[in-house]
């Protein structure tokens, strides 16, 4: 049962996500907010495994919910719920470590697919959305491509590489030829080794370190 605390300053939108995750089966809301405040008040006595955080709200805002749950507990898998997917604090969300976003009018599929595959540790970005992100991340920044990731064996250099592109852990695997277990394993052990919260900060690093070009093909290069 995958445990889920829902932070909305809308009681008609939490209401709806409540009815769709239960709806769904194998998920449970185990928690409902209306500001930041109280997520994370809410997280902290009930330590859910996925948290969906709404970032507009009264008294403390998302952005600052999501700082103050992941200072307390770094696991928390966190998913931005947004009603605009232009919203600039959605690269502030994703930089502090929330682990994707959604946006409101998204189809109720994806919605409850997001939360699986959080659940699971898995990226919640499509494609062509984790190209915008990686990009808004690249430009802001401004920062000058830097050497490849010291410290990683070639098959974590290669798994990063191909997380840089949008892959998911099924896809790495079927393009290595080896098990999703395997990926999940390379892909935790090179985020402990470079630091990094969740896979859209890997992405980056992959981009930032020339792992993949500018048309998100992988570049391969040797370990660090």
């Amino acid at each position: 049962m995958i445990r889920v605390l829902v932070a909305d300053d809308q009681a008609l939108v939490r209401a709806g996500v409540r009815m769709l995750l239960q709806a769904a089966g194998g998920m449970e809301v185990v928690g409902e907010a209306e500001d930041g405040a109280e997520a994370v008040r809410l997280a902290h006595r009930h330590v859910p495994d996925v948290i969906l955080m709404d970032l507009r709200m009264p008294r403390v805002d998302g952005l600052e919910a999501i700082r103050r749950v992941l200072a307390a507990r770094p696991a928390s898998r966190i998913v931005v719920l947004t009603t605009f997917a232009e919203d600039a604090n959605v690269y502030a969300a994703l930089r502090a470590g929330a682990v994707g976003f959604l946006v409101k009018d998204d189809e109720p599929e994806r919605m409850v697919e997001a939360v699986r595959r959080a659940a699971a540790g898995e990226q919640l970005l499509a494609p062509s959305v984790l190209r915008r992100v990686v990009e808004g991340f690249l430009a802001a920044e401004e920062q000058a491509t830097a050497p490849p990731p010291p410290g990683l064996t070639e098959r974590e250099v290669e798994v990063l590489a191909l997380v840089g592109t949008g892959l998911s852990n099924a896809e790495i695997a079927e393009e290595l030829h080896v098990g999703v277990t395997t990926v999940k394993t390379h892909i935790a052990a090179a985020m402990e080794k470079l630091g990094l919260r969740n896979r859209i900060q890997a992405a980056v690093v992959a981009h930032r370190t020339g792992l993949v070009d500018a048309s998100f093909r992988p570049v391969r290069r040797g370990p660090g």
